[in-house]
């Protein structure tokens, strides 16, 4: 059943304040240091594909602590890993691709979620032709902007004449829609599913596309992987174990979302359902990635596409899959 407007508004509030309030309590990108021999995890606020660093903590090794250090969007995610802010981060595959053009030390060391997108709309957008002269709202720089752009293009609709395109954080893509700043948006979950629940519909899957479901990534600070590699190997077991915790326990997942930023659990479940956890750096996979860069510079995300040989590191997950 749909829920009514104020309702899906009051969510979003409440989310908002729930996310604010954590700052006392999990490292934000100006408090890292409880622990200086912590591992620092970078992650996103609030997605549900991101989540998987909370339960790295029951795998970990005796005597290693993980922090978790929030943050509001990939790229700056990436910009601590290159700086040696946080050791490893789950973020979008893009804003690695980004780091590594621009010869910054950092490595993808596995896969962490495909899916977690959608393109949603107003009912009356039934059509691919219903989408002309729209206002849609998108993430710049992220998976989801070329998933549009290829979505509308496969449609016959030009990106940059027949709709108007909107630039949103992901935090303000649900309620850009409920407030009619747009008619529809491709963007990442929880905003996808919460503007579901206020009565939009898919439009168009997000998948279709050469770049299929690719989206978030495990990366690792290069001077981190290189001078603590039993650390590193480490690490990326516990994460692979928490991403199989989570895929086998999809209650606990959902449950964990709830308690730790305060989502509508009803919401919450439709969200998960939409995403496809992985750790895997298979050949498949680092084709979408190849793919992925090919396309970031075909839309002008990147000047040049990075040397691919210099992108993945997988002796980690080697190391992990022979134990």
């Amino acid at each position: 059943m749909k829920r009514p407007l104020r309702h899906i508004v009051s969510i979003i509030g409440a989310l908002l304040l729930a996310v604010a309030g954590l700052t006392g309590c999990i490292s934000t990108p100006d408090s890292v240091g409880g622990d200086p021999d912590a591992i620092r995890i970078g992650t996103l606020r609030g997605q549900p594909h991101l989540y998987a660093p909370y339960f790295m903590q029951q795998f970990a090794p005796a005597g290693t602590t993980y922090e978790i250090v929030l943050f509001e969007n990939s790229p700056d995610i990436k910009n601590a890993l290159a700086s040696g802010a946080v050791d490893i981060g789950v973020l979008g595959a893009p804003a690695m691709l980004a780091g590594i053009a621009a010869n910054q030390n950092v490595q993808i060391i596995a896969s962490a979620a495909d899916g977690g997108s959608g393109f949603v709309g107003r009912p009356e957008i039934r059509t691919p032709e219903d989408l002309r002269g729209k206002r849609i709202g998108f993430p710049a720089g992220s998976s989801q902007e070329i998933a549009l752009k290829l979505t509308l293009s496969a449609h016959g609709l030009d990106p940059e004449k027949d709709v108007q395109l909107v630039n949103l954080a992901y935090s303000d893509m649900a309620g850009a829609y409920t407030a009619g700043r747009v008619d529809a948006f491709l963007s990442a979950e929880m905003g996808v599913s919460l503007a579901r629940q206020a009565g939009a519909h898919q439009i168009l899957s997000p998948y279709e596309t050469p770049i299929g479901a690719t989206n978030i990534v495990l990366g690792g600070n290069g001077a981190f992987l290189d001078e603590q590699p039993d650390r590193a190997r480490d690490t990326v077991r516990s994460f692979t174990q928490a991403i199989d915790f989570m895929k086998g326990d999809q209650d606990a997942w959902a449950a964990g979302l709830v308690e730790t930023f305060g989502m509508d659990r009803a919401v919450t479940d439709i969200a998960i359902e939409n995403v496809m956890l992985r750790w895997e750096l298979d050949d498949e996979f680092r084709q979408r990635v190849t793919e992925l860069a090919r396309q970031m510079v075909e839309f002008d995300q990147l000047p040049t596409a990075p040397d691919m040989t210099k992108v993945f590191r997988t002796e980690f997950l080697d190391t992990v899959a022979t134990q």
